[in-house]
C-alpha cells in the first residue's frame, strides 16, 4: 500500500470528490480526517470510511466550515493532537457561488465562493505547514479545477479558483526547503453536485457553449471520481518527492512518468499558470514578447 503509516486531512470529504479521495486513502493504508459542513453526511461518510478500514487505521470526523478562520484552526489542532504526525493535507472543499453575468450577480455571494474556496485553503495551510516545517516533510494538494481558463457566469468559481492555483505555485517556493511539495490538480469534468447547479440554473444564466457542454458530460457520465483521487494518493506518496508548484491534470497529465523528468519539472514552468507572449503563438510583431 502506497500510503501506509501516514496521516491526511481532507476538506470538504463527505461527498463527491473528497470521499472519493478519502476512500481511496483508506485503501492504500492512511489514517485519515475529514471535515465538511453538513453533520449528517459526514456521519454518513466517516461510518463508511471506517467500514473500509483496517486494523491500525484511524478516522476522524469534524464537522467545519472552512470559511470560518477559528473554526479550521481548531480543526488542524484537533487534527495534530489525534494523529500526532500530519503528512499530508488535502483542500477540496469548494462551492461554485453565484451564477450569471458580472452586473447580475449578488456581492455577498461572490465573495463567500472567495471565502470558501481561496480562504478556506489558505487557513488550513497557515495553521497546518508550521506543523509540517517542524517535520521537515509534508505533502499538501489542493483542488482547483477550472482555474486554468475563462467561464463565462461562473466567474465566482473560476477566479477564486485561479487564485489558488496561484496561491500554490507561491507557497510551494515558500516552503521547497522544507521538503514541502504544494500542488493544484484539476481532477477533470465531474458528474457531482456542482454540475447539478449548473443544470438547474440553467441556459438562460449560464453561458450557453458551457451549459450544452454540461449536458452532455450529464449523458455520458463524466470523469470518474476515482481518476482524480489516484492523482492525490500519487501527489501524496513518497513517489512524487521534489515535484512541487505544478497544475497537474488527473485526465491529462502523464504523472506515473513523472519521475523520469524530475529535472524539467525542477527546472521549467511547465504545468503552471503563464502569460502567452506573441512569439509563442508565431507572431513576430512584439519585439519585446520574448523577455
Amino acid at each position: 500500500m502506497r500510503l501506509s503509516a501516514l496521516n491526511a486531512i481532507i476538506t470538504g470529504a463527505n461527498q463527491g470528490l473528497g470521499l472519493a479521495i478519502a476512500e481511496e486513502f483508506i485503501k492504500e493504508g492512511a489514517s485519515i480526517l475529514i471535515c465538511a459542513r453538513d453533520q449528517d453526511k459526514l456521519t454518513d461518510a466517516a461510518n463508511h470510511l471506517k467500514a473500509l478500514a483496517t486494523s491500525g487505521q484511524k478516522v476522524y470526523s469534524m464537522k467545519v466550515d472552512v470559511s470560518d478562520e477559528d473554526e479550521v484552526k481548531r480543526f488542524i489542532e484537533f487534527g495534530i493532537k489525534t494523529l500526532k504526525t500530519i503528512h499530508v493535507l488535502i483542500n477540496n472543499a469548494g462551492i461554485y457561488g453565484p451564477k450569471g453575468c458580472i452586473a447580475d450577480v449578488d456581492s455577498k455571494s461572490w465573495k463567500q465562493a472567495f471565502d470558501v474556496n481561496l480562504f478556506g485553503t489558505f487557513y488550513t495551510c497557515k495553521y497546518i505547514l508550521n506543523h509540517m516545517k517542524k517535520n521537515n516533510y509534508g505533502k499538501i494538494i489542493n483542488v482547483s479545477g477550472g482555474g486554468s481558463g475563462a467561464l463565462p457566469t461562473i466567474s465566482a468559481y473560476v477566479t477564486s479558483k485561479t487564485a489558488v492555483i496561484r496561491f500554490t505555485e507561491t507557497i510551494a517556493q515558500e516552503y521547497a526547503p522544507y521538503h514541502i511539495d504544494i500542488n493544484a490538480i484539476a481532477p477533470g469534468a465531474l458528474n457531482t453536485r456542482l454540475l447539478d447547479e449548473v443544470l438547474t440554473a440553467g441556459s438562460d444564466i449560464i453561458d450557453k457553449k458551457f451549459y450544452e457542454k454540461s449536458l452532455k458530460q450529464k449523458k455520458n457520465g463524466g470523469v470518474a471520481l476515482s481518476v482524480g483521487a489516484r492523482l492525490c494518493v500519487y501527489l501524496a506518496s513518497k513517489d512524487s518527492d521534489g515535484i512541487t508548484g505544478k497544475l497537474i491534470s488527473a485526465v491529462w497529465d502523464p504523472y506515473n512518468d513523472f519521475k523520469n523528468h524530475i529535472d524539467d519539472l525542477k527546472d521549467t514552468d511547465v504545468y503552471t499558470l503563464r502569460r502567452i507572449v506573441p512569439k509563442e503563438r508565431g507572431m513576430t510583431w512584439d519585439p519585446n514578447g520574448d523577455k
